[in-house]
């Protein structure tokens, strides 16, 4: 619960702050660009909401933050509005689900509805609100966990939910090793017939992405946008495996055809096919470099 005593003089006057105790993992300033920016390593609010699209993209952030270190001097009235807004539509039947776990640094997690059964992929934090809209959503079949750092509190959902947990064998740890599917392939596997899960070794040994009707890639920390460099980016400074093997990896990934980059660590991408291939191409270049 973020304190009003530890508010960050950055803030600007108004109803909604940052206090000292943000971790500066970005969440609140992708999810509500309009309202919360970086100063001095540290999220702060720079322009209090002016309108309703503004106000639910606050409280959405607040929600997600994973150090609870988003505040509100005023109790806010309007706060079962925005959990009832999770998780959050990006596309089709693709959704973010909020709820950032500090246990994973506030990676991203991702929830799709599908007819034969949801899949969530890498987890959030187990609170009720999400826990009972996904319930109402139709629960959970298969929790697909790209990596062993962004696991959080799979255990609790696998506990509630009763859903398989699909992890690389490589990246299983002993908080993990009771996940029900280890894969042990270095090959492409095709789970269904519209879900491809691809290992991309670098970041970690075992790390794989999951590629959903040729048109969403699920990336984990493997691959994202980097709105300083304007181009898609691998992490090289937190690359705990192999910098070398990822470089192997995302050419490999050039293969593939897809719109959308959905990270569990920085930004998401979206283009067309063409400008998507030419990014996953700039990207290798600059990996290469």
């Amino acid at each position: 619960m973020a304190h009003l005593n530890l508010r960050r003089p950055q803030n600007v006057s108004g109803d909604f702050y940052v206090d000292t105790s943000c971790i500066d993992c970005d969440t609140c300033r992708w999810m509500a660009k309009e309202v919360f920016f970086r100063d001095e390593k540290q999220s702060a609010v720079y322009h209090q909401p002016t309108n309703e699209t503004e106000r639910l993209a606050a409280l959405q952030a607040l929600l997600s933050c994973p150090t609870s270190s988003i505040g509100t001097v005023e109790k806010p009235q309007d706060i079962k509005v925005a959990q009832l807004s999770f998780p959050i539509l990006v596309e089709e039947n693709v959704y973010h689900c909020g709820y950032h776990s500090e246990k994973s640094y506030a990676a991203a997690s991702y929830f799709i509805q599908l007819p034969e059964g949801n899949i969530l992929v890498d987890s959030p934090k187990f609170t009720p609100p999400l826990v009972k809209r996904l319930e109402k959503m139709g629960g959970i079949h298969y929790m697909y966990l790209t990596h062993r750092d962004d696991v959080a509190d799979h255990q609790k959902f696998a506990e509630h939910f009763g859903c398989e947990r699909i992890l690389h064998a490589d990246d299983i740890t002993s908080d993990t090793q009771n996940v029900e599917m280890q894969l042990t392939n270095s090959q492409p596997l095709q789970l269904t017939p519209d879900l491809l899960i691809i290992p991309v070794p670098g970041h970690s040994k075992g790390h794989t992405v999951l590629l959903y009707k040729n048109k969403f890639l699920f990336t984990g920390d493997h691959l994202a946008w980097s709105d300083k460099l304007k181009q898609l980016v691998a992490f090289r400074d937190f690359c705990w495996y192999s910098y070398s093997e990822q470089i192997k990896s995302m050419r490999n990934l050039t293969n593939y055809s897809f719109e959308w980059v959905l990270p569990g660590h920085g930004r998401r991408y979206h283009a067309d096919r063409e400008t998507m291939k030419l990014q996953m191409q700039k990207c290798v270049e600059w990996m290469e470099s």
